[in-house]
C-alpha cells in the first residue's frame, strides 16, 4: 500500500457517490461495539495516569463490562469487543467470557496512544502486540482495528500501510468529521477499501448524520450520553436511509456513574462525564430498537454487496 492511497478516503469515487441513495431499509444494519478500557483511560488529559501506574490503580472494568454483557444477552444481541491489549493482558477472563458469548474480539492497541503521538515503527509494534495477545487469549483470529481516540489524521498517511503490516483485515478509526483529537471531515462515510496491489484493509468509518451543512456524530461514546434519544434514533434512522450502516460504540465506564474522577477542565468533565446515569438505559432502548451484528458478521452477510467480500 503507497502512502497516497490514504488520501483516496477523502473523496468517494463515483461508485460510492452512487451507493448514498435511499435503499429498501431491509438492507441496511447496524453494528454495535464496545471500547474495553478502564475509568483512567480518557485521552489527552493532564490527569491521565501513565501506563506504569495503570497496574496500581483500582479497576472497574470487570463490573462494567459484565455488566455490558448481561445486557447484551437479555436483548439477544452480540456485539464486537475492541479490547484495549493491556485489559485483555490484566484480565483475560473477560474476552474469554466475550467469547463464550458469541461476541467478537477485536483489537484497540495496546498502550491506548493516540496515533500521531506514535511513530510508524511505534504503532505497528503496539498494534502487533495487541493482536497477538488477544488471539492467543481468544483462542481465535482477531480481524479488526480501532485506534485510540479515532486519532487517524493526515498527519499519520503510514496507518494503514502499518495496520496491514501489523495482520489485520479491517478498521474502524477514521472519524468523517471534525474532533477534538483526529477527524477527516472530508473521509468516505460509508464501508470502503483502502488498498492497491499490495493488500487492502477494509474502512468501517464512524458513523456520522448529515445535518444541513455538517456531519454529526450521536451514536457512541459522549455524543450518545449527552444526544436526546429521540434525536439519536432519528438520525439513526436517516443514515439506515441512505443506504448506509449504522456503528454504534460505547465505553464500559460510561454506565458507572460511581467511577472516581480524573482532574479536568470543566468542558472535559462535561465531555467525560455528564449524562452517566443516562446511557445504560440509552443503550437498552438502541438494543431495542435496531438490530444489531458484529463487524465479522457483517462482512460475512452483507460483504458482497460492499464489495468487501475479500476478507468476509
Amino acid at each position: 500500500m503507497s502512502r497516497t492511497d490514504f488520501a483516496e478516503i477523502r473523496k468517494p469515487p463515483q461508485h460510492e457517490q452512487q451507493r448514498l441513495t435511499v435503499r429498501d431499509d431491509s438492507e441496511a444494519h447496524c453494528i454495535f461495539s464496545v471500547d474495553v478500557e478502564d475509568w483512567f483511560h480518557i485521552l489527552d488529559v493532564n490527569s491521565s495516569p501513565a501506563l506504569s501506574q495503570w497496574h496500581t490503580l483500582p479497576s472497574r472494568v470487570e463490573a462494567n463490562f459484565f455488566r455490558l454483557l448481561e445486557i447484551f444477552a437479555s436483548k439477544n444481541a452480540r456485539a464486537t469487543c475492541f479490547f484495549l491489549g493491556w485489559v485483555g493482558e490484566k484480565y483475560p477472563h473477560l474476552v474469554r467470557e466475550a467469547v463464550a458469548r458469541g461476541h467478537e474480539i477485536a483489537s484497540h492497541g495496546y498502550s491506548h496512544r493516540l496515533l500521531y503521538h506514535m511513530t510508524a515503527s511505534q504503532f505497528r509494534q503496539d498494534s502487533l502486540r495487541s493482536r497477538l495477545l488477544l488471539e492467543d487469549i481468544a483462542g481465535a483470529e482477531v480481524l479488526g482495528y480501532r485506534v485510540a481516540g479515532f486519532s487517524v489524521t493526515e498527519a499519520t498517511p503510514w496507518f494503514f500501510d502499518e495496520l496491514l503490516a501489523a495482520g489485520y483485515k479491517y478498521d474502524s478509526s477514521v472519524f468523517p468529521a471534525s474532533r477534538g483529537h483526529g477527524g477527516m471531515p472530508g473521509a468516505i462515510r460509508c464501508p470502503h477499501i483502502v488498498g492497491n496491489g499490495n493488500g487492502h484493509i477494509i474502512e468501517f468509518p464512524v458513523t456520522v448524520a448529515e445535518f444541513g451543512s455538517r456531519r454529526l456524530c450521536l451514536f457512541g461514546g459522549g455524543y450518545l450520553r449527552i444526544s436526546p434519544y429521540w434525536l439519536i434514533s432519528g438520525m439513526a434512522r436517516k443514515v439506515l436511509n441512505a443506504g448506509l450502516p449504522v456503528v454504534f460504540y460505547i465505553h464500559p465506564r460510561e454506565i458507572d456513574p460511581e467511577q472516581p474522577r480524573l482532574t479536568m477542565s470543566l468542558r472535559r468533565q462535561f465531555k467525560s462525564y455528564v449524562n452517566l446515569r443516562g446511557t445504560e438505559k440509552k443503550v437498552s432502548r438502541v438494543l431495542d430498537e435496531f438490530p444489531v451484528m458484529t463487524f465479522r458478521e457483517f462482512l460475512a452477510t452483507n460483504g458482497q454487496r460492499w464489495n468487501l467480500q475479500e476478507v468476509a
